[in-house]
């Protein structure tokens, strides 16, 4: 006969007392994670606004019963929508990440820590005005950008060296216990609540990567992130009414996260918690690609520059090879026919057969309307990806990080193109001297998608000075992105 599990209940797992006392007590140190944040921040919203040229993306925002106003309610940038702070996190948190162009983070696990802002912009938006109604002093945009750090840094030390992709898991679970964490926080819950929410989101059913794989890629993984960032909210909302938690959620024999979704395995940490992972991030800059692609179509736009150069025609190439690293390979080397927009931008193929066609790779290109050219699939089923194992150890390596992707070209005649090789894409660290000023850009051109020139010029003063941003009132600078 097994043992009787004991009735006593444990002192809550190591992996929750770490996270709520990281939210709760570490103090940022330095400048460089903040200015990161900001940055972070102006590009993230610029993706949102992106995203709202979309009907797939607008269809679902909103509130859920038609023409609900939320008084002192958070504001859904880009437009007219005053909701309350779950569905607006899910609004904002769908929009920034529609499009596969907001930041990103790569290791065991991959995703994007830009999707907690969410949660955390609706849950700042909403006590800052909730706040100034009662004649109290509102939460400043330094406590978002605080917030973001430590939403990046829990979801990327969690990722470092635990894959939750290999089990089948989709990476929001860890928007979603980030977002908790960092929410509960703002909400000014204590110690033993904070732990109380974040097992709450252990212990909540998680997301199937099913809807980012062949067969079965679809659009859900462009809301999934909002959903999770949604979710966070509500749980710590239910925290604060002082619902009870799961001290042993992970840990816990057969009915735990471990036993049950994890494979028995325990999660393991490279490093405590701090500012690592915002000053490390990745920014999407220069194309809206899955990121293991984005130093592949830096390639591909050079060898479009070169074909030009040489009077070749892409009918006159019988082959590209890519060298690539193993995440790559596993999650968008796909070959065979691609169903919608969310399909093709999760195909390396794809990514790097529209900029060698057209020297270009924007949002629009995964659209039926330009996937239809049928030299674009003649294209693809030319182009083979290869592992190169010191990619993928470089991919993995602490110091370097690398997203590296080298494209050869043979042609039909038998003569080839040198090989174009990237290892660090414009938005790494690395690069970002380079990247910055072309961030900045971006999201220029993103306000001008939305607002008149008066409009634009107002958000640039108040996002593009450190200090500036850092001491606005919340409220006041998401009502600059009001229509």
């Amino acid at each position: 006969m097994s043992a009787p599990i004991s009735n006593v209940r444990p002192d809550p797992d190591q992996v929750l007392v770490d996270i709520a006392d990281y939210v709760l007590n570490y103090e940022i140190q330095g400048g460089l994670a903040y200015e990161t944040a900001r940055n972070c921040l102006i590009d993230t919203l610029g993706c949102g606004l992106e995203a709202l040229e979309y009907p797939a993306c607008r269809k679902l925002l909103g509130p859920v019963v038609p023409g609900t106003v939320v008084p002192h309610g958070a504001k859904v940038p880009g437009t007219q929508f005053q909701l309350d702070p779950v569905q607006a996190a899910f609004n904002i948190g769908a929009m920034i990440r529609w499009l596969d162009f907001n930041d990103t983070w790569l290791a065991a696990e991959w995703g994007h820590p830009s999707d907690n802002l969410g949660g955390i912009l609706a849950v700042a938006d909403w006590l800052s005005r909730t706040a100034v109604a009662a004649g109290k002093p509102p939460l400043l945009m330094r406590d978002v950008l605080t917030g973001m750090i430590k939403a990046h840094e829990i979801q990327g030390c969690i990722a470092l060296e635990n894959s939750f992709n290999k089990v089948g898991l989709d990476h929001v679970v860890l928007v979603k216990v980030a977002s908790t964490a960092v929410v509960a926080q703002m909400l000014g819950l204590d110690r033993d609540e904070v732990i109380n929410a974040v097992s709450l989101a252990w212990v909540d059913g998680q997301s199937l990567r099913t809807y980012r794989h062949a067969p079965n890629t679809g659009s859900r993984k462009s809301w999934a992130a909002g959903d999770a960032t949604s979710r966070a909210v509500r749980l710590a909302l239910i925290a604060k009414t002082g619902e009870m938690g799961y001290p042993s959620v992970l840990t816990a024999r057969t009915w735990g996260f471990y036993d049950v979704l994890f494979k028995g395995q325990p999660f393991k940490f490279q490093r405590p918690y701090g500012s690592y992972v915002m000053e490390n991030v990745l920014f999407k800059i220069s194309f809206p690609a899955e990121f293991h692609a984005q130093t592949a179509v830096e390639c591909a736009m050079d060898i479009h520059r070169q074909l030009q150069a040489a009077g070749k025609r892409p009918e006159d190439i019988a082959k590209i090879t890519i060298r690539t690293h193993e995440a790559c390979i596993r999650i968008i080397d796909k070959q065979g026919p691609l169903a919608n927009p969310a399909d093709r931008d999760h195909c390396i193929q794809y990514m790097v057969a529209v900029p060698v066609l057209f020297g270009r790779l924007t949002a629009g290109d995964y659209e039926d309307s330009v996937a239809r050219d049928p030299r674009i699939d003649a294209l693809r089923d030319r182009i083979v990806c290869v592992e190169d194992p010191a990619y993928t150890r470089d991919y993995h390596d602490p110091d370097k990080r690398s997203i590296a992707n080298a494209l050869t070209v043979e042609f039909n005649d038998g003569t080839r193109l040198d090989e174009v090789v990237c290892e660090y894409p414009i938005g790494h660290k690395r690069r970002r001297a380079e990247g910055i000023p072309l961030l900045e850009a971006k999201f220029r051109t993103n306000l001008a998608r939305m607002f008149p020139a008066r409009q634009q010029n107002r958000i640039l003063d108040a996002s593009l000075d450190q200090q500036t941003l850092e001491a606005m009132p919340v409220h006041e600078y998401v009502d600059l992105y009001v229509i």
